[in-house]
């Protein structure tokens, strides 16, 4: 393996320790609601306040990204995780922890934004897709392992252990990426940054793609995010409910992977965004409506909904990825354009879960949130509509 391409895998690694600070919540909510006297809502908070600096600076950090630097830019995202997460092991109460969430999402921010960009100047231009395909993994990949690991870590050693070993993990990757990447090339100057807000904000593609992203980050969050305590409010056991939670979280790599080899041989974007939205907005029906039924034939369909969701709609965030890359304005507004399509992602992730607990604890259970998932699907194949009417890219 070239040591361009071996970079380009610990770009994805430092990617997967940002993005478990994200996904370190989920398997750690049920013990938080006793440990801290977490409401519902408080909790739908704690899911997607880590996304508050996404949706009102992810603009702001791609262009930091491309004027400072892409490998400074996720040092430095890496390092505030790592310190935000390890203060967190620490806190007894609720607001320090909701504080240091959003800490922890402007160091997600930081250390994840700039790498499309970095992968771009890494690898050679036939490898790009392929590559692009695998870092749009980065965050089912975390889940998942966070899903996984995270129930019998925190069974054997409590929250704040967990908490202080993703802190470490974030620590070593911001060291090893300081010292394996090759230093940024001559950033933009600070005098181009409104040149380049104009050319990104000016142009049809980012505001597509970050539109899109905001509908599909909503459901998709809110549902794996939830998802642990669905299953315990049903009286699944804890051992079921880690498996259950992880193989929905990873399913979604499948469709991440699957959409870059989809475009590759030919298949539209818009055809495969129009099958990702149509499948989470059936998977959320089934998962959460009445339409399932009662019983273990019911408790399937409702599994395989959630399947759906996750894994057909993960064609959605790999084809976007290639989408931003190939639609910014030009070379020098790549991390601005991947910054306005996060920002909306954050934006859907921090509305998503409060929208759905409300909906929950208005409803007294889980059986409306359909309503909530639908409607973004709903959105998502309308912007699969208008994507439609664009000019056709190479190689789509």
């Amino acid at each position: 393996m070239s040591v361009q391409r071996s970079s380009a895998w610990l770009v994805l690694l430092a990617g997967v320790a940002a993005a478990l600070h994200v996904g370190k919540l989920p398997p750690a909510l049920p013990v938080l609601r006793e440990a801290l006297g977490l409401s519902l809502v408080q909790a739908g908070f704690l899911l997607s306040l880590v996304q508050l600096a996404g949706m009102t600076l992810g603009l702001v950090v791609g262009l930091a990204a491309d004027s400072i630097g892409a490998k400074r830019t996720m040092v430095a995202g890496l390092l505030l995780t790592a310190a935000a997460s390890i203060a967190g092991g620490w806190v007894t109460a609720p607001a320090p922890l909701l504080v240091l969430r959003a800490v922890e999402g402007l160091g997600f921010l930081l250390g994840s934004l700039p790498a499309p960009a970095l992968i771009r100047r890494l690898v050679p231009a036939e490898r790009l897709s392929p590559m692009l395909g695998l870092w749009s993994t980065f965050m089912p990949v975390a889940t998942a392992l966070a899903l996984l690991v995270g129930p019998a870590w925190i069974a054997w050693a409590g929250w704040p252990a967990w908490w202080w070993l993703l802190g470490a993990f974030s620590l070593v990757m911001a060291v090893w990426l300081g010292r394996a990447l090759p230093p940024d090339r001559h950033a933009g100057a600070a005098a181009d940054v409104g040149t380049r807000v104009a050319q990104t904000l000016g142009a049809p593609g980012p505001w597509l793609v970050a539109l899109a992203f905001g509908a599909y980050s909503a459901q998709w969050l809110a549902v794996i995010g939830f998802l642990p305590s669905i299953y315990r409010d049903a009286g699944l056991a804890p051992g079921w409910t880690a498996l259950a939670t992880a193989g929905a979280a990873a399913v979604n790599i499948v469709g991440n992977l699957a959409s870059g080899r989809l475009l590759q041989r030919g298949v539209r974007a818009p055809r495969l965004l129009a099958l990702g939205f149509f499948s989470m907005g059936v998977g959320g029906v089934l998962a959460f409506s009445p339409l399932a039924g009662e019983g273990a034939a019911g408790a399937l369909l409702r599994y395989a909904g959630v399947l759906a969701l996750s894994g057909i709609g993960g064609v959605i965030p790999g084809t976007l990825f290639s989408l931003a890359v190939r639609l910014a304005p030009g070379e020098r507004t790549v991390s601005t354009t991947v910054g306005w399509m996060q920002q909306w992602s954050a934006i859907g992730q921090f509305a998503g879960p409060p929208l759905v607990a409300w909906v929950a604890s208005r409803a007294g259970g889980w059986e409306s949130s359909w309503l909530v998932t639908g409607g973004c699907a709903l959105a998502g194949l309308a912007l699969a509509a208008v994507a439609s009417r664009l000019p056709p890219l190479r190689g789509h």
